[in-house]
């Protein structure tokens, strides 16, 4: 059965009126590059990762930095696992930070209003922070993640550079695109559009479309030589 929680607990902003979750376009898109010239160049300590570790889109984010050797590199600040109508907030729980550690915040939305006092819209995580330019430079999990791959190598283990561990093989990049693509849609966010539908017929559409995806991954698996999917 659909989710029968009320349309005004969720903000309007999260389900639209037919009942079905539509997710918003993350409004931070900005980019660090290894090149010193651009707008956020790659630099040691200067960028700052947000966190909740309930999240599974930060939790991408909190991965790849473990991989690839960032915690010298790019800080992390990991939140308490309570999210209010002003975003996570901060509260010490299970290791999490009592307040923010650059500015003093006790909620996230704080620091959204700091990098933009006009913005209108989610406070979520993941967030990359430019301490330097004091502003957001992504909000966008898949973004955060792809710049994580190389923006930074120069400064990491040599055996941990793209050029020696890809985890973005460039042969294959094209295959992954396209898996990503209905991945995203169909389960990622597939299980959003499930759990928050306030309409029968939201649910149903939406239900349906992420097990058919998950029967997709099944087939896929069970043709691989390993337990992955590339």
């Amino acid at each position: 059965m659909a989710n029968q929680a009320n349309e005004s607990s969720l903000k309007g902003d999260i389900v639209d009126k037919d009942g079905h979750f539509r997710r918003k376009p993350s409004q931070f898109r900005n980019w660090v590059s290894d090149d010193p010239q651009a707008e956020f160049p790659a630099e040691k300590k200067r960028y700052v990762l947000y966190l909740n570790l309930g999240c599974p889109w930060a939790h991408r984010t909190n991965i790849v930095h473990r991989l690839k050797g960032l915690d010298k590199i790019v800080q992390v600040v990991v939140m308490g696992y309570i999210r209010t109508d002003e975003g996570w907030i901060y509260d010490g729980s299970g290791g999490s930070e009592l307040r923010d550690p650059l500015y003093g915040f006790t909620k996230h939305s704080q620091l959204y209003f700091k990098a933009d006092p006009n913005y209108n819209g989610r406070y979520t995580v993941p967030t990359l922070w430019d301490r330097k330019r004091e502003t957001i430079v992504s909000n966008e999990s898949s973004e955060i993640i792809r710049m994580f791959y190389t923006a930074f190598d120069r400064f990491i283990d040599p055996a941990l550079r793209e050029s020696s561990k890809p985890l973005l093989p460039h042969d294959q990049r094209a295959d992954i695109d396209g898996v990503n693509e209905w991945i995203y849609d169909k389960i990622n966010n597939g299980v959003y559009k499930c759990g928050f539908a306030t309409a029968q017929e939201a649910y149903n559409v939406n239900v349906n479309a992420l097990f058919d995806a998950l029967d997709r991954v099944e087939k896929r698996l069970a043709t691989s030589s390993m337990p992955f999917l590339f």
